[in-house]
């Protein structure tokens, strides 16, 4: 008769090389890992995010702190997976947009004129970024550049979440006075 090994040996056994102990731990949690991805958003794409969610923790069963359980470890890992995945689709979805409303004829997406334009519209906003004060640069630079959620950037710069909600405001009124006119005065004075 086998016994059943617990989570702390299986991890053991698994970062030694051990793929049935590893196998355990798949088994263990498959459910529960699937049930998160699903309800964080990853609808039928589950099981790819649950799939790789396991491969990465494999990967970096050396990062695991002994002593610490497996099963929330391997959720934050299906979480960011899921995060990623959501990300992603957006992308897309912005991308698609962009493509079926760019004008037929216009300038090619591509071409040389759109690359020029676009990277002057980079360096102007990047430009425009800079010149923020610095706690409205850094919460945009957190929000848009990096993709942080609020949450996340509040974690990343050690501020309450109602301060990355005012800063992101002001910011963002900021870099419209300076790219649309009619803001221009708004801002000065609001």
């Amino acid at each position: 008769m086998r016994r059943a090994i617990d989570d702390a040996e299986a991890v053991a056994r698994a970062r030694g090389g051990d793929l049935d102990a590893y196998a355990v731990l798949v088994a263990r949690y498959t459910v529960r890992a699937h049930r998160a991805a699903f309800l964080l958003g990853a609808g039928e794409e589950a099981d790819d995010v649950v799939q790789e969610s396991f491969v990465k923790a494999f990967r970096h069963l050396d990062r695991f702190r002994v002593g610490e359980p497996f099963g929330p470890w391997l959720l934050r890992i299906v979480a960011n997976e899921t995060r990623n995945l959501t990300r992603s689709r957006r992308r897309r979805a912005a991308l698609a947009l962009r493509l079926a409303t760019a004008p037929p004829g216009g300038v090619a997406a591509d071409g040389p004129v759109a690359k020029v334009l676009a990277a002057e519209r980079r360096a102007r906003l990047v430009a425009a970024v800079n010149g923020l004060p610095t706690r409205q640069r850094q919460v945009l630079v957190c929000r848009y550049f990096l993709d942080l959620s609020e949450a996340e950037t509040a974690q990343v710069l050690a501020w309450p979440l109602g301060s990355v909600k005012s800063s992101t405001s002001r910011a963002l009124n900021r870099l419209r006075g300076l790219f649309v006119p009619d803001e221009q005065d708004r801002v000065a004075n609001g």
